[in-house]
């Protein structure tokens, strides 16, 4: 039986590994009920959460939208910006 070594970086473990989030930031675009929408849909929150979350980022400019690793948050992330979302993984 032959073994293959993989080889990653130090950086790619830290970047999957890691707790992260997903911050969602204030715009002057979406509308309340598209963030909303988008909160549900892509990041699984319920209603009241997604309100919530909305209103926080429209008063203090920003919110944690949702947490996890890297690796686990990209495809929520990328959907987001997809949706015209101002957003980072922090």
């Amino acid at each position: 039986m032959v073994r293959e070594k993989t080889h990653t970086s130090q950086r790619e473990d830290e970047k999957t590994s890691e707790i992260r989030e997903i911050i969602l930031f204030n715009d002057d675009v979406n509308t309340f009920d598209f963030v909303i929408e988008t909160l549900i849909l892509v990041c699984e929150h319920d209603q009241h959460q997604a309100e919530q979350c909305t209103l926080i980022v429209h008063l203090k400019g920003k919110c944690s939208v949702k947490k996890g690793s890297y690796s686990e948050l990209e495809p929520s992330y990328k959907e987001m910006l997809d949706r015209g979302l101002n957003v980072s993984i922090k």
